[in-house]
């Protein structure tokens, strides 16, 4: 199956590589004309393209006409519903996901009939209703024939995560931090955000490095 993404983020990424080990065809488009450099280099077998997907010459050159699903993972909602929208209507992609970055866009793109608007702030907290009694790590999902786990873990002060960056953790291959659970906050983390012991993380991983993963933020069990 020929699947495109727009926005090389940590969602895009993720899921580029997700994608090619399931034998799939991706191409993967971002403005940073830099980082594409780079990622032409690393991800071998996926197409990487510089430039703006909200423009359809982009598209266009990333041969959407052929693509089966069109995901957008930007972090602008107004552009995911563009890039969405251009496929389904120009392209006639027949299947649109799309990452909701404010839950307050969501009408937005189910009136643009976007097909799959996924929402991640709802999820989680849908999760986190679900689920009121957590022990310290918990298999919160696992998805895929057992293949994806999402896990939770709380951080206490001797975490080898706490206080620093989202940019200077390393996190085993596909394994990405999907929120962070902070009080009464739901904090979507980028690259700057900070993780602070008391914090509540969940992650996406696949279940062959969870154990990594939990190392990774809290240290030995």
């Amino acid at each position: 199956m020929y699947i495109v993404i727009a926005g090389a983020g940590r969602l895009g990424l993720v899921l580029a590589k997700k994608l090619k080990e399931d034998n799939h065809q991706v191409c993967l488009i971002d403005k940073n004309e830099s980082l594409c450099h780079r990622l032409a280099g690393e991800l071998e077998g996926v197409l990487t393209i510089a430039g703006d997907a909200t423009y359809p010459e982009i598209l266009k050159e990333a041969k959407i006409e052929k693509a089966v699903v069109c995901v957008s993972a930007t972090s602008r909602d107004e552009d995911n519903i563009i890039i969405c929208n251009l496929a389904k209507e120009l392209f006639n992609v027949r299947r649109t996901v799309s990452r909701v970055n404010d839950p307050k866009h969501l009408p937005l793109y189910q009136y643009m009939k976007v097909d799959n608007p996924v929402d991640s702030i709802s999820i989680v907290a849908r999760i986190v209703e679900e689920e009121a009694s957590f022990t310290d790590v918990v298999r919160l999902l696992s998805i895929k024939r057992g293949r994806l786990s999402i896990v939770r873990v709380n951080i206490p002060e001797t975490a080898p995560v706490a206080n620093k960056s989202v940019k200077d953790i390393k996190l085993p291959p596909n394994s990405v931090l999907v929120s962070i659970l902070r009080g009464t906050e739901i904090v979507i983390p980028s690259g700057n955000t900070k993780i602070f012991s008391g914090d509540e993380i969940i992650a996406a991983t696949l279940i062959d490095t969870e154990k990594e993963v939990i190392k990774a933020l809290v240290g030995k069990i």
